[in-house]
């Protein structure tokens, strides 16, 4: 028997087994790498915490491939570097993220209670403690609400139109026209809606003229996410239903929406909470007042984003007004965080359900 057989005993020869580092290295490393970049950090004199930061993360990458490259080899500690690289990336985006979240919760808490949910401003001077964001709120649901049911239906069927009719330069023509709407400024959408329906027809600030700068913007949003989902469903579905004699237009109507519902309601979720914090296109149309307005489609009225910038503004850093832009923020971003939830509940409600 050769020398490179495998011995009688059955078991592999120990050549074939690498150095291995241990579970735990990675976790030393980043300790490792925090310390000395806390150390280099004090000896150089930098008193920002970004620096130091970066430095740990620069030493747990480095510091990671020169140690695998020594005990496991050079293939096996590029992996290892790509996966510092990744971790490294997730701290960085989440920092902060958890800091905003942790600042907005910690200073809009001061003033957030029902009085503060269920009042407006009404006669309350911007210096003066009570008040509340009722009406602010209000002007938000309505004109985020408004231009939901202006650009579902249509950024719905356009996405149906652009995946199972769409041929030729009439789909590319629209499918342009949505690609160069999603990345139109809310400014630009705010100033086309003014010189049209303010300036041109001279219909007078109001929320409804909100929602149609806000329907510019949510719409290829819409567009996008409904077709990227009508996409995911299966051929075999549709050919299924057609050669029993289906027509086309029922074939979409039972089996190629319900199929993506979940998908569309999800991306109907992220595009009003796309257009839930937009100031300036608001800021023109709508205007700004103090008082409860329940019409959208008359006078000024309300809103959330101009509510928290205005109450910023006016707060020179402190006081009363500076502690309601901090509350009025943490409501904002519990509105979207709610849809957030919302969007992922329907999504898991509607998903088709999958056999064993």
């Amino acid at each position: 028997m050769s020398h490179a057989s495998v011995s009688t005993s059955g078991k592999r020869p120990s050549g074939l087994h690498g150095a291995r580092l241990p579970k735990w290295f990675p976790w030393a490393a980043a300790v490792g790498s925090v310390a000395l970049g806390l150390g280099i950090s004090a000896v150089a004199g930098l008193e920002s915490s970004i620096q130091w930061a970066l430095i740990a993360a620069l030493l747990f990458v480095v510091g990671t491939f020169v140690i695998a490259a020594r005990v496991e080899g050079r293939r096996q500690a590029k992996d290892r570097v790509a996966t510092s690289a990744i971790w490294v990336a997730f701290v960085i985006a989440v920092i902060p993220l958890a800091s905003l979240v942790y600042e907005t919760v910690k200073r809009g808490v001061k003033v957030l209670d029902g009085y503060f949910l269920t009042h407006s401003m009404g006669l309350v001077s911007d210096t003066e403690p009570g008040g509340g964001i009722y009406h602010a709120m209000l002007g938000t649901l309505e004109q985020v609400g408004l231009a939901t049911l202006i650009s579902v239906p249509i950024g719905v069927l356009t996405a149906i139109y652009l995946v199972e009719y769409g041929r030729g330069k009439l789909a590319k023509a629209v499918t342009f026209f949505v690609d160069v709407m999603t990345g139109i400024p809310s400014i630009v959408a705010g100033l086309f809606i003014l010189s049209l329906w303010i300036i041109i027809l001279d219909m007078g600030y109001s929320g409804f003229a909100g929602s149609m700068a806000l329907t510019i913007l949510m719409l290829p949003v819409v567009v996008r996410s409904t077709e990227e989902m009508l996409k995911l469903v299966p051929n075999e579905l549709r050919e299924a239903s057609l050669a029993l004699g289906v027509p086309k237009w029922r074939t979409i109507l039972k089996v190629v929406v319900p199929t993506s519902i979940g998908g569309i309601t999800t991306g109907v979720m992220l595009a009003i909470a796309r257009i839930a914090g937009e100031t300036a296109p608001v800021l023109l149309l709508v205007w700004v007042t103090n008082f409860i307005n329940t019409n959208p489609f008359s006078d000024p009225q309300g809103s959330l984003p101009v509510y928290i910038y205005l109450q910023f503004a006016n707060s020179g850093g402190s006081g009363a007004a500076y502690d309601r832009a901090w509350a009025a923020a943490l409501t904002l971003i519990a509105f979207i965080m709610i849809l957030n939830l919302a969007a992922r509940g329907i999504a898991r409600w509607k998903a088709p359900k999958t056999g064993r």
